[in-house]
């Protein structure tokens, strides 16, 4: 039998870990892909190496994006300061715009290269800051884009995008990646780590990862 392939999103934090290691739980051959976006927090890239190691991996690529270019969000542009004041109710500055639907592109073009018919996004759509692109209005949408736009989609085959944990607590999360044996010590979630990969501790990342595990 031919095995399973999933192109799987992998940003070097708590959640993409865990998504990877679900992906390899259900015995899929795993292709990780990882973004150079011009993002502040660019150490999350050594951490994704890292993850991928340790869980395993056929391939990893990195595909460098301009997206600081564009600007517009606090995480892309070092003009704008990242909230430190804890989660509010409105789409916060650290929104970049149009990320996963341009990452999501990217590995629809990888996956149709490999025959890789799955994609695995760790969005979430409970403990997450208010982001557009983590809902599962837009999961939907855009996997029916997937199977519109491609060739692989005219010729019968269907494109399938998980999101293991987009109705799972920070908590939830955690006690999944730790049954399968994620490694968190090597994940990093914070939005402006310093060049040693010291957390701030403050910005909405580290405060949902903060309350993941004291609530565990």
């Amino acid at each position: 039998m031919t095995a399973k392939k999933a192109v799987v999103l992998v940003s070097g934090g708590l959640d993409s870990a865990t998504t990877l290691a679900i992906a390899k739980s259900q015995n899929y051959t795993c292709y990780a892909l990882s973004f150079d976006y011009g993002q502040r927090h660019k150490i999350e890239l050594q951490a994704a190496r890292q993850v991928t190691k340790d869980i395993g991996v056929v391939e990893h690529k990195f595909i460098n994006l301009d997206l600081d270019n564009i600007g517009g969000s606090a995480l892309t542009d070092s003009n704008i300061k990242v909230p430190i004041n804890g989660l509010s109710q409105d789409i916060p500055i650290t929104y970049v715009p149009a990320r996963n639907t341009i990452f999501l592109s990217l590995a629809l073009g990888w996956a149709e290269v490999l025959s890789a018919y799955d994609l695995f996004i760790g969005v979430n759509a409970i403990d997450y800051s208010g982001y557009p692109d983590c809902r599962p209005e837009f999961i939907v949408a855009f996997e029916k884009l997937a199977n519109l736009a491609t060739k692989t989609g005219l010729e019968g085959h269907h494109f399938k995008i998980h999101t293991p944990l987009i109705n799972l607590t920070k908590t939830e999360i955690i006690q999944q990646g730790l049954k399968l044996g994620v490694d968190y010590d090597i994940t990093i979630s914070c939005y402006q780590p310093d060049e040693r990969g010291h957390i701030c501790g403050l910005c909405d990342a580290c405060r949902l990862r903060k309350e993941g595990f004291e609530a565990l």
